[in-house]
């Protein structure tokens, strides 16, 4: 298959990328995760794909049926994303009232009764009442109406086609392939300023399931909130710690929030091992890059140009070490191709005017003229 060049306006939004994406890198799994020397350092030995929530988050408002396939962070999940050469899952844990590491990513759980909606904080509940909205683990047990708000206020039947019960840490310990990395997100509000001593009892209640269950397993803990990444690498020092930032795309009140630049200083202040930036971040400031390399901190990025595989190349050309994708089995066939070891066997390659152009079963290989226009049509595609 040649590369094509589309015009911007032919790119459809990024909750809904066709299935004929046209590019792609290779990612096999490794049984040992990265290189770890007790989190002093952290060598990525390869491009990482790592699947969000597991097989991808849910848009219940997205069009694309994908984004509605299976029920975000569960071990179906996870287990579906282990299909796939993803490397790593990404999940977000909380903690319960009662002390259990849970599995949810929205800070309010959302359910009716009546005709009416309520909200209450994922964290105010104990884990059995957590346990009680959503698909039951028991056959022929009905389990609260499970909602989710959107971000226009919308609240919607959290309907997708393929759901499971909520699950706890240790669960997703115990019952997903232990050869599947884990990068656990540690998750606060953004809108609670939390007290050192809360942090504290949270992150111990979570390293404790990590430590008693990992095992062999990979795990990389990353959190937006600045002392709790701090805190978390001083109550262990075996798993690495990544500083989550959005790259200067929202401005927080939290200065350490607001800037690749804080994110580094943040990392460097604390020993942490690395950033995992919003993938425009990165665009927008693609110096950012090889200063973070120099600094021998590694970099991941997220967010919806992630399930655009010709931005997921661009990524790779630049160093980035790997991307938190939705569209797992997409982008993984993608990279697959992609990154084919270079000894492998070349493919023919067709010209066309000026342009060098790689048919389908090679490693690409562009002409000066292609790279300029991936790198114009980035920007174009972040302002969407």
């Amino acid at each position: 298959m040649a590369l094509k060049a589309v015009h911007v306006s032919d790119v459809p939004n990024l909750d809904c990328v066709p299935d004929n994406a046209s590019f792609a890198l290779y990612a096999t799994r490794f049984s040992k995760g990265v290189e770890m020397e007790r989190a002093t350092s952290f060598k990525v030995p390869k491009f990482l794909v790592i699947g969000h929530r597991g097989n991808g988050m849910n848009m219940l408002q997205s069009t694309d049926f994908r984004m509605k396939a299976v029920k975000e962070n569960t071990i179906l999940s996870f287990n579906t994303a282990g299909k796939h050469a993803v490397d790593y899952i990404e999940f977000d844990v909380q903690v319960t009232k009662d002390g259990c590491p849970i599995i949810f990513h929205d800070n309010f759980i959302y359910s009716e009764e009546d005709g009416s909606i309520y909200e209450k904080r994922v964290t105010e509940l104990s884990l059995s009442e957590f346990l009680t909205y959503g698909p039951q683990r028991e056959l022929g047990l009905e389990g609260k109406p499970l909602l989710r708000k959107t971000k226009d206020g919308k609240h919607l039947k959290w309907a997708v086609e393929s759901d499971e019960h909520a699950c706890t840490l240790q669960e997703a310990f115990e019952k997903v392939n232990p050869s599947l990395g884990f990068n656990i997100e540690l998750k606060f509000d953004d809108y609670i300023v939390y007290q050192q001593h809360h942090l504290n009892d949270v992150l111990k209640a979570i390293v404790q399931v990590v430590v008693d269950h990992a095992k062999e397993r990979p795990v990389i803990f990353s959190t937006f909130q600045p002392d709790a990444a701090l805190l978390v690498k001083k109550l262990q020092n075996t798993y690495p710690v990544f500083f989550l930032t959005n790259g200067g795309n929202e401005i927080y009140d939290d200065v350490r929030r607001n800037s690749l630049e804080e994110a580094i200083k943040l990392c460097l202040e604390g020993g942490l091992e690395g950033i995992v930036s919003e993938v425009r971040g990165i665009f927008r400031h693609p110096a950012a890059v090889k200063k973070i390399k120099d600094l021998k901190l590694s970099l991941l990025t997220y967010g919806k140009l992630n399930n655009v595989a010709e931005a997921v190349y661009m990524q790779h050309l630049m160093g980035v070490d790997g991307v938190i994708v939705d569209l797992v089995k997409e982008i993984t066939e993608a990279v697959s191709k992609m990154m084919r070891p270079s000894g492998g066997v070349e493919g023919k390659i067709a010209m066309e005017g000026e342009d060098q152009v790689v048919v389908e079963g090679t490693r690409p290989q562009f002409s000066q003229r292609e790279l300029e226009f991936l790198l114009k049509l980035i920007p174009e595609l972040i302002q969407q």
